[in-house]
C-alpha cells in the first residue's frame, strides 16, 4: 500500500505517523508543493495525508498550492481513499468540502486536552479511548465542520477539534504525529510566535517530554485504525 503525504514546511514532517504506517507496510511518498513539487492524482494511492504548516487556508494568493490541494482532496474523496488531515491539513480538508476556515479568537500551543463528543466516542478511530485525550496543539486558525460532517472532538477554547466526513475522511486540529524532537524544532522555528503569546518554551518542552509516551500510544492506535479503513 502507498500513502501520498503532503508537506507544507521543512520542520513539520510525518513524525510518528511515518513509523506507524511503515510498520503496517504502507509506503509514504512525500510531496512538497511549497517547493514547487506538483501534486499527483489521488487515484494512484491508497491513502492521502495532509500535514500541518504555518500558512492559512485563506492565504491563497500567497500560497496558490492550497487550491491544488483542495482539488486533490475532493478527487480523493470521489475515489474513496481514506484521508487524514492534521492541523493545517484538517483546515484544507474542511475548506475543500464546504466548511469555513478563519482566524481563531485565541491560539492553542502546547500540551492540552480535547474531549470526545458522543459521536467521537463511538467513532471507529476513537472507540474505547479515554473520553478526554492528551494531545499537542499549535494553531491559531479554526474550521467549521463541513456540510455532512460529524464533529468528533472539542475543547474549551475550540469547538471543532476533529471531524469525520463520510466513512473515511478525517480532520484533526491537533498534532497526533508530533514527537519531542519535532516540538523542540518548532519552538526554535516559531520562537517569535511563542514570545508574542508570552509563553515559556521551556514549559512547553517539559510538558511535551512528560506526555510524549502517552501521545505515541494514542497515535499508534488511531493511525493503525485509520490504515485498517482501507
Amino acid at each position: 500500500m502507498k500513502a501520498l503525504v503532503v508537506k507544507h514546511i521543512d520542520c513539520e514532517g510525518p513524525g510518528v505517523l511515518a513509523d506507524v504506517f511503515t510498520r503496517h507496510g504502507v509506503e509514504l511518498e512525500l510531496r512538497c508543493p511549497y517547493r514547487g513539487e506538483p501534486l499527483p492524482r489521488a487515484s494512484g494511492y491508497d491513502f492521502l495525508v495532509v500535514l500541518g504548516g504555518p500558512m492559512g487556508v485563506y492565504e491563497r494568493k500567497l500560497y496558490p498550492f492550497i487550491d491544488a490541494e483542495s482539488e486533490l482532496v475532493r478527487n480523493a474523496v470521489a475515489d474513496g481513499l481514506p484521508i487524514l488531515g492534521l492541523c493545517l491539513g484538517s483546515q484544507i480538508i474542511a475548506d475543500a468540502l464546504g466548511g469555513r476556515v478563519t482566524r481563531h479568537v485565541a491560539k492553542e500551543i502546547g500540551a492540552m486536552t480535547v474531549d470526545l463528543t458522543t459521536e467521537g466516542r463511538a467513532d471507529p478511530l476513537f472507540d474505547g479511548l479515554d473520553a478526554s485525550l492528551s494531545v499537542f496543539q499549535w494553531h491559531g486558525d479554526t474550521f467549521s465542520v463541513p456540510p455532512g460532517g460529524v464533529r468528533l472532538a472539542e475543547s474549551k477554547i475550540t469547538e471543532n477539534q476533529a471531524f469525520r466526513h463520510g466513512r473515511a475522511t478525517y480532520g484533526f486540529q491537533f498534532h497526533l504525529e508530533v514527537t519531542v524532537d519535532m516540538v523542540e524544532a518548532w519552538l526554535a522555528e516559531y520562537a517569535a510566535e511563542v514570545a508574542s503569546e508570552h509563553l515559556d518554551p521551556r514549559v512547553i518542552l517539559e510538558a511535551s517530554r512528560r506526555e510524549c509516551k502517552r501521545w505515541a500510544e494514542t497515535s499508534d492506535i488511531i493511525f493503525s485504525r485509520f490504515i485498517a479503513l482501507r
